[in-house]
């Protein structure tokens, strides 16, 4: 789950990685005081653990193109934390989050990283594929487990960032296959996609071309910088071209402005969005009937609003913590990206072993994971994304969290022959 607030051409913002990287491989790496000791229970510690807390690192965006998501993504991670606390914690242990807002900033995202990798175990959040992939290489070399709010193909193949659910490429599969098999796309039809520059858009791109070479279609491409709000030129080129349905791996302002222009233009096709292009606030601007109407929202997971007893537990339980704020599925992304970091925890309790190398190893054993929203995550292999199922969502201002499910999960068989990335 790109920006726009702060970021710059893209070749500027690779200038500004590089030095970062380069400046932050000289610093110095403070260790935690029980590293390769016995903390509570005989457990082996390190950076990040002591005999009283686990620290996890949490990089976000609450003021930028996300600001919306990662608001939503931190507060469900924190009530998560206050659960397991409340209920005693994990190992003899209280978890403690770390939050810093990195505005969906290159330089801030990975100064953030920088300053917090020596304190923490791991990161329960990383938003920002670009960003991920600036410091996998420093990740791995740290060895502390990232799961990052991201789903680039690109992420994997890391035992240490694990991409939790299917990845963008996947995702776009999934949504042509619905366009085709139920919104009357077909073989010979041209399939707009409107997609920002850089890692996101760039591998859900990949999803679109493999489809249409499936499918027949020929993909019309739209690139967009992620400081680009108005889609005007964009659905005025789509028209023109005689698109029949268009894909969107953008931000959410990105999305009501292409759907609402579209509305407006007459350009009356079917818009499907990646899972990240989305937030319930769109329903209340001019945007929200044009949104309900021809917009639908590819998801790894049931929406918040599922008829599951997971999803109305956490709907109470956040609605109860959070009364003034607004529920949407970055609620359940969070949730689930912690309860996963909570289990490889309590498996690596078991062994005995807090280390950072313990606890990503533990991860590894985990191939059925179900937080109660629908898609069964297998996270046996780095090379793979934990699930190539996604949910068919569409807005709907009656729904809990404005999402209703119009298809429920799965793959589509392109999508089960595919392998991410490639």
């Amino acid at each position: 789950m790109r920006s726009i607030h702060s970021l710059t051409r893209a070749t500027a913002a690779a200038t500004a990685l590089a030095a970062l990287l380069a400046l932050s491989a000289c610093s110095s790496k403070a260790k935690n005081d029980d590293e390769g000791g016995k903390g509570a229970g005989g457990v082996k510690t390190g950076d990040g653990v002591t005999s009283e807390t686990i620290e996890l690192g949490v990089l976000t965006d609450m003021t930028g193109v996300y600001a919306t998501l990662g608001k939503s993504v931190t507060q469900a991670q924190q009530l998560y934390v206050d659960q397991v606390n409340a209920g005693g914690g994990i190992c003899g242990r209280k978890l403690k989050l770390t939050v810093r807002d990195h505005g969906y900033d290159p330089q801030k995202a990975v100064a953030a990283y920088t300053e917090l990798e020596p304190k923490v175990l791991g990161f329960a959040q990383f938003i920002g594929s670009p960003f991920v992939a600036a410091v996998e290489k420093r990740v791995d070399a740290d060895k502390g487990l990232v799961l990052p709010q991201a789903w680039s193909a690109n992420l994997l193949g890391s035992p240490y960032v694990r991409v939790v659910g299917s990845t963008y490429d996947l995702e776009t599969i999934n949504a042509i296959d619905f366009l085709m098999k139920e919104k009357g796309l077909r073989k010979g039809d041209k399939l707009g996609h409107v997609y920002f520059e850089g890692d996101y858009g760039e591998n859900a791109l990949k999803g679109s071309k493999h489809m249409a070479d499936e499918a027949g279609l020929t993909v019309v491409e739209q690139k967009i910088k992620p400081t680009d709000n108005d889609m005007t030129a964009q659905v005025s080129a789509l028209k023109k071209a005689g698109v029949k349905a268009v894909v969107i791996s953008a931000g959410p302002r990105q999305a009501a402005s292409l759907v609402g222009v579209a509305a407006a233009g007459r350009l009356d096709v079917p818009v499907i969005g990646n899972n990240s292009a989305f937030a319930p606030q769109l329903l209340a601007t001019q945007s929200g009937p044009a949104l309900q109407k021809n917009y639908y929202v590819a998801s790894p997971t049931l929406p918040i609003g599922a008829d599951t007893a997971a999803a109305k537990k956490l709907v109470a339980d956040y609605e109860k913590a959070h009364p003034d704020d607004s529920l949407d599925n970055g609620v359940v992304a969070g949730w689930t990206a912690a309860s996963v970091f909570g289990e490889a925890l309590k498996k690596a309790c078991a062994d005995k072993d807090l280390t950072r190398e313990s606890v990503a190893k533990a991860l590894l054993t985990i191939d059925d994971f179900d937080s109660g929203f629908g898609v069964t995550q297998d996270f046996t292999d780095p090379k793979a994304p934990s699930s190539k199922e996604s949910v068919i969502l569409k807005p709907d201002k009656k729904a809990t969290g404005g999402m209703k499910v119009v298809r429920a999960p799965g793959a589509a068989d392109a999508a089960q022959g595919y392998t991410a990335g490639e």
